[in-house]
This record gives structure tokens, C-alpha cells and sequence, in this order.
């Protein structure tokens, strides 16, 4: 199964969602704040609603509550964003892919704090099978405990970097990468592993230690 969140952010930075609504998988759609409102205006009724919807008017909200039947309203003084809730929620259904749309751009501690939904402990181990990304127009952003992973070429998304989000990384290896590295370690803080390309169809990487994330980006 296939959980799609789509937040509040800005929409101009929305990558084109009807590619996320394959026939050849389920896919279960949350709308998130002026989300849900986005996905109605896409034409696509979310399954559920969560926010304080402080971002809509009272007419929209009164659209959201009438083509819906789960909406889950929440006061704006509390201690966890809307996407928060909204992702717990999404964890606990034990889905295959869990996207997240609408959540970069705009105000940057958002979006630190959307990023750092995939570093907690709880997700990155209990989810690991998972693949839990952050999607715009141009980023596909997941976080990575150790192993070894294949990576395909995505033609629009020519750049891969691998961040360390823990004190150091140790073990990275490249292979099938424009620049390519062997059991090298890179602490919190190093760009090496900034902007490097793949030279073939697919590469793999693989680490020993830590936590990476891994973004695939275009221009």
C-alpha cells in the first residue's frame, strides 16, 4: 500500500500528483491544512483530514467537512505540527511507500522540521523496509540506516548527495558514481558527497555506520 500526504506548503512547488496515483498500487491519500483543499481542487478525495485549519477559510472548510467523512481537527496552540500528527498516523498503517507532498518551500523551520520527521528513531528503525520520502518539483529527499541500496537512474533528477545527519558515517561506498568512493568515512558538516551523478543506468552505495539522507535533485 502507498500512503500520499500532501501539506500546506506552497503549490508551486507540487510535483504533478496524478503520477502518484498508480493503478497497479493502492494508494490512500491525507490531505494536511490548505492540503486537503489542494487535493480537492486536484480532484482527489483524500481518505483523511488532519490539521487546525487555520490556513483555510470557513467556506473551504465547510467544502472539506461536506466531501469527506474523516476529518480530524486539531487547535493551532499544540505541541505538534499538523504534518506530524498526520504522519504518525501514516506510520502506524505499516505502508510499503509513504510520500510526503506540500512540505518544503516556504518558511525554512517548517521545513527542518518536516526533515527531521524521518530522522526519528522510531521511524528510521521501525520503518526501515519502508520508503519514506519528501517530494517536490525538484527533490526526492529519504532518510538511510546501514546496508547496501541500488540506485536507478531518474532522468529529470540527475544529481544524488548523500548527507550525514549523524556525528559521522563511516563505511560509504560508490560505485557506479561519476565521483565514486570506498569505505570512506564523512562526519556532520562534509559537502563531499554533494552533487555526484550516476554514469550508468543504476549504481549502488553502501554504509556501516550512521544515518545519511539522501536526496535526488534537479536544477
Amino acid at each position: 500500500m502507498r500512503i500520499c500526504i500532501l501539506a500546506g506548503g506552497p503549490t508551486e512547488s507540487l510535483p504533478d500528483l496524478s503520477t502518484y496515483n498508480d493503478n497497479d498500487i493502492e494508494s490512500l491519500w491525507v490531505g494536511v491544512d490548505r492540503g486537503v483543499h489542494t487535493l480537492l481542487e486536484n480532484g482527489i478525495t483524500p481518505h483523511a483530514a488532519f490539521g487546525d485549519f487555520d490556513s483555510v477559510s470557513e467556506v473551504e472548510l465547510q467544502t472539506i467537512r461536506e466531501a469527506m467523512e474523516e476529518v480530524h481537527l486539531y487547535p493551532s496552540e499544540k505541541d505538534e505540527t499538523d504534518l506530524e500528527i498526520a504522519f504518525d498516523w501514516a506510520a502506524r498503517q505499516a505502508a510499503d511507500e509513504l510520500y510526503i507532498f506540500g512540505a518544503t518551500g516556504g518558511r525554512l523551520d517548517h521545513l527542518l522540521g518536516n526533515i527531521q520527521l524521518l530522522l526519528r528513531e522510531e521511524i528510521v528503525k521501525k520503518h526501515a523496509r519502508t520508503e519514506i520520502c519528501i517530494v517536490d518539483k525538484t527533490n526526492i529527499l529519504t532518510a538511510k540506516l546501514p546496508g547496501v541500496y541500488k540506485l536507478e537512474v531518474i532522468p529529470d533528477k540527475k544529481y544524488v548527495s548523500f548527507v550525514p545527519v549523524t556525528g559521522e558515517v563511516k563505511g560509504i561506498t560508490l560505485h557506479g558514481f561519476k565521483y565514486p568512493l570506498e569505505n570512506c568515512q564523512i562526519k556532520i558538516g562534509s559537502t563531499l558527497c554533494i552533487s555526484n551523478e550516476l554514469i550508468s543506468e543504476s549504481g549502488t552505495f553502501s554504509f556501516t555506520d550512521g544515518i545519511l539522507l539522501v536526496i535526488r535533485s534537479s536544477d
